[in-house]
């Protein structure tokens, strides 16, 4: 993938997977594999400072003779799920329009690139002020 994978994305993600149901590490790995190369010493990390952040709470359960560490999303990782989702599709409607604006060849404008009423409200983002265009 050409663009970089922050911590935020990474963070988005876990929770978005573990927020359908619990899941073991392993598991959260390999449904990040199959859209995004990560490994499991990229993972763990991510998966114990949402942790320590009570975005998510462990459990163990027996498995074939073996504990497996289960990941649970909490009531403040829901939370911030759902402020994760809305800053998502405000930036993601930004960047598709931008990258719209530009293949149409109609140029880019202060207005194509300022979200619009409702994404403001749903990121409480304010738009930049527009220094001027000349006609």
């Amino acid at each position: 993938m050409a663009f970089p994978i922050t911590a935020a994305l990474l963070d988005f993600c876990v929770l978005a997977i573990v927020g359908n149901h619990d899941e073991y590490g392993y598991s959260i790995t390999q449904k990040f594999q199959e859209s995004i190369n990560i490994s499991e010493s990229t993972l763990y990390p991510v998966l114990r400072r949402l942790q320590q952040s009570d975005l998510l709470e462990t459990y163990d359960r027996e498995f074939q003779g073996r504990n497996r560490r289960y990941y649970r999303i909490t009531k403040k990782g829901r939370d911030q799920l759902g402020k994760f989702q809305q800053d998502w599709i405000a930036h993601k409607s930004t960047i598709d329009r931008l990258v719209k604006a530009d293949v149409g060849g109609g140029g880019l404008s202060q207005s194509t690139l300022t979200p619009t009423s409702a994404e403001s409200k749903s990121t409480e983002s304010k738009p930049t002020e527009s220094k001027g265009e000349p006609s």
